[in-house]
């Protein structure tokens, strides 16, 4: 059974999708997109809140910078925290998610047990970016780079019809970057998600842009398990992360080969083994 709570911060308000019982793992991002791609098999073990940040809900004014700093977005996660009294909490964040989760471990590691980064680069930087592109157009298939190029081409004109919806038209457009199956029809899982652009531009294409996630690693002595796709090109390739996992022997990489941007999804089965073992392996 669903429990549905909501807080209000700053004049916020957050939705919380909660699933199952046992140890708690948050999930940073959106409490309606999220929950659709985990397993009811883990809810049964662990249990999953879904917590929105600012960036998937409706703006309760006209917003200013202040509104949705990155370290706005931690003091909501922490608010969830104590507001639903979790204590030892693995924290999981997905895509860009992993960027909070991360940020939020540092500045609050006494709340974590442990740290799950998913689907992520270790930056997003214009020139990771550029990197990633130029991966896919070395790595993957012709009939996948023809499925993406047929789904660009459309990009401008979703955007146009449907501009306050820009980051979902985007996300399935470039699924042939995304998913294992490039054909896959991502449509079902977006169905009923609020993106305020405003705030996901910012936190995307500046806040995320900048962060060193090597800053304070070293003080942060919890264990971290990097997921990753191989065929996740939107943060390809999965060796960028080899330079700072040889520093910082607290984290561990695991590549899903047969994933895409989506492994929960995509390999249920194998991300379910991986995530429940992570967890319940001591220290």
């Amino acid at each position: 059974m669903n429990e549905y709570k909501s807080i209000v911060s700053d004049g916020f308000e957050l939705n919380i999708c909660i699933k199952g019982t046992g140890k708690p793992v948050l999930v940073v991002g959106s409490s309606v997109y999220y929950p659709r791609l985990y397993s009811e098999e883990l809810f049964r073990d662990f249990q999953f809140v879904f917590m929105d940040h600012r960036g998937f809900v409706r703006p309760p004014r006209k917003l200013v910078p202040e509104d949705y700093t990155l370290d706005k977005i931690l003091s909501d996660i922490e608010k969830v925290r104590l507001t639903l009294n979790l204590t030892e909490i693995v924290i999981l964040g997905h895509s860009g998610h992993a960027f909070m989760a991360l940020e939020y471990a540092k500045k609050y590691p006494d709340n974590i047990d442990k740290i799950m980064l998913l689907n992520a680069a270790p930056t997003n930087s214009k020139k990771r970016q550029e990197g990633s592109n130029l991966f896919f157009n070395q790595d993957a298939i012709k009939e996948r780079k023809d499925v993406l190029t047929k789904g660009m081409a459309l990009l401008q004109s979703d955007i146009e019809e449907d501009p306050e919806r820009r980051f979902v038209h985007m996300c399935l457009r470039m699924g042939a970057m995304s998913f294992y199956d490039y054909n896959f029809d991502a449509s079902y899982l977006w169905k009923g998600v609020f993106t305020n652009m405003e705030i996901i531009d910012y936190l995307w294409g500046d806040a995320f842009a900048k962060i060193d996630i090597t800053e304070g690693l070293n003080e942060l002595n919890k264990p971290i398990l990097v997921g990753l796709g191989r065929f996740d090109y939107l943060v390809a390739p999965t060796t960028l992360w080899e330079p700072i996992i040889s520093n910082f022997p607290q984290i561990k990489k695991v590549v899903f080969e047969k994933s895409g941007h989506n492994p929960m999804l995509e390999e249920e089965t194998h991300f379910n083994e991986v995530l429940t073992n992570f967890i319940i392996k001591q220290n």
